[in-house]
């Protein structure tokens, strides 16, 4: 309860921050409506109806009313309801960070255990070095190299694009998002194996697993039994925070193949000055990363039984 209670505190002060920064924005939302020599009147229908001829605790009220029921209003340019057109973007986006979690994931476990269990040997030390420089190059010039390799070079993958009919072309779709599934995966997965990296070097060195050796078990028993539920509680809590990180790459990295997500429609909506997608796109974008936060907190409370504990003993 007390962490709902923070999620939704998290969300309206996030929505105070949305509201401030778009009407610090300069000239009037009701301008990307009319076009060159519109009139007064016309002028004045527009604010109108865009709200912004009340006075701000008014649009503020109205705002925060709106986003409970996630209204999101329509967009000035398409004349769409602005959570529909989320919807289908979302249709892009969200498969995309799946994906690019999941090759981080496939990644950084394996190669972080062996690093830490190999640190004396050359190749965990290799590991190591070579995540280091995965963290150091930008997201989007690892997707550079990547359609330079494979779709210049060597003509295995399509450099970007999607296909008009979505998902219902699976095939065409599902080649279209290996390259930046690829480039996400080996960005996030270079940074999530330094912390996989930490924690088994920390589980390495505990007393509960040469306890667990001194009563005969194997290393890799000891380590699959004991050390891996104690590594994963602080992972965990770095899952989370990687998560959101893939979510917010994957929409910078649907700019660099040409991918219809939440990137391109948040860029479009910027050029053509449609706020009511651009709000659209930074709260849902907002409640998305603050959700991933709250889950990977409640998952590391019920895997950790001693956070449990302590919880019932401040209660």
């Amino acid at each position: 309860m007390r962490r709902t209670l923070i999620l939704f505190a998290s969300l309206f002060l996030a929505a105070v921050v949305l509201f401030v920064l778009l009407r610090l924005l300069p000239g009037d939302p009701a301008n990307a409506l009319l076009g060159v020599g519109a009139t007064d009147q016309q002028i004045a229908a527009a604010r109108a109806q865009v709200g912004s001829d009340q006075p701000l605790y008014l649009q503020f009220t109205s705002f925060i009313a709106n986003l409970s029921r996630l209204d999101l209003g329509t967009s000035f340019v398409s004349r769409a309801l602005v959570l529909d057109e989320i919807g289908n973007r979302m249709s892009v986006t969200l498969p995309l960070t799946f994906l690019g979690f999941l090759v981080a994931l496939l990644l950084a476990i394996p190669l972080g255990v062996l690093s830490a269990v190999r640190s004396d040997k050359w190749y965990g030390s290799a590991i190591s070095v070579v995540s280091q420089l995965g963290i150091a190059i930008p997201v989007f010039w690892v997707g550079i190299l990547l359609v330079t390799l494979f779709s210049i070079n060597l003509r295995w993958l399509p450099s970007g694009g999607f296909p008009l009919r979505g998902w219902g072309n699976f095939g065409e779709a599902a080649t279209g998002m290996i390259l930046p599934a690829l480039t996400i995966g080996l960005v996030m997965g270079a940074s999530l194996l330094r912390y996989v990296r930490a924690a088994t070097l920390d589980v390495l060195d505990s007393d509960y697993l040469r306890t667990a050796r001194a009563l005969g078990s194997s290393f890799p028993e000891a380590l699959l039994r004991h050390g891996l539920r104690n590594g994963a509680v602080p992972v965990i809590s770095i899952l989370g925070i990687e998560l959101a990180s893939t979510f917010l790459g994957a929409v910078v990295i649907e700019r660099v193949f040409s991918l219809p997500g939440l990137g391109s429609m948040l860029l479009l909506a910027i050029q053509q000055r449609d706020y009511p997608n651009v709000q659209g796109v930074l709260f849902i974008s907002t409640l998305l990363v603050l959700l991933i936060g709250f889950a990977a907190d409640i998952a590391q409370r019920l895997i950790d039984p001693r956070l449990r504990n302590k919880l019932r003993v401040e209660a």
